[in-house]
């Protein structure tokens, strides 16, 4: 009789704790409009909404690849707001290295540009990709490995990313992988290539700004 009592306990129990789990995986709800600065009292006014960063931004080429991100980290306003915003320019030829954002999907839409290539990987090792056009938006599922790479011999590329949480996080495979302490005997083994390889990519990596 106990046993029968405590199988749909348990069950419950299991669905709290897989529910909580995934909540805490999103920005969390607030209890208010907004999130004020500690230090200010309440007393906020329409210049704590604005962003400014990312004033000429629309207006400057870059030789190499470059974010300007709003985020909570560079707007604060943003905080228990569950959204961020991001800026990607493409010179000819750049390219965003595969990398992952944790906490958030990302939509990206291209603004500037005629060949932006993108693509992702999902859990079950298949790529996806597209060749994006001006006006085209594109969505990379949370969590994924995905990159984008201006195909253009001559023609610049610019895009505009939005993130479903103020604070998305960036993981980028090469730098993760090849640039942190891990030991190059281990990546040797894990990448089926010997230590003076895994070196010398490293080494690329440390010399690039």
């Amino acid at each position: 009789m106990a046993l029968s009592f405590l199988k749909p306990l348990m069950f419950l129990l299991l669905v709290a704790l897989f529910t909580t789990s995934m909540v805490r995986a999103s920005d969390p709800d607030i209890l208010s409009d907004f999130i004020a600065p500690a230090n200010t009292n309440g007393g906020v006014d329409g210049s704590f909404f604005t962003y400014t960063g990312m004033r000429g931004v629309l207006f400057n080429q870059t030789e190499v690849f470059k974010v300007t991100k709003a985020s909570m980290a560079e707007f604060p306003a943003l905080n228990g707001q569950s959204v961020s915003f991001a800026v990607l320019q493409f010179p000819s030829g750049g390219v965003n290295p595969p990398h992952t954002h944790p906490r958030a999907a990302e939509l990206l839409f291209l603004v500037e540009g005629t060949s932006l290539e993108v693509g992702f990987v999902d859990t079950t090792n298949k790529l996806y990709i597209q060749t994006l056009q001006l006006g085209d938006i594109f969505v990379f599922p949370k969590g994924l490995v995905h990159y984008q790479y201006n195909s253009d011999p001559k023609i610049p590329a610019l895009a505009i990313s939005a993130f479903g949480s103020a604070s998305a996080g960036t993981v980028s495979v090469p730098s993760t992988v090849f640039a942190t302490d891990i030991d190059s005997t281990i990546l040797a083994k894990a990448f089926k290539t010997d230590v003076a390889t895994i070196e010398k990519i490293k080494a690329g990596l440390a010399s690039k700004p």
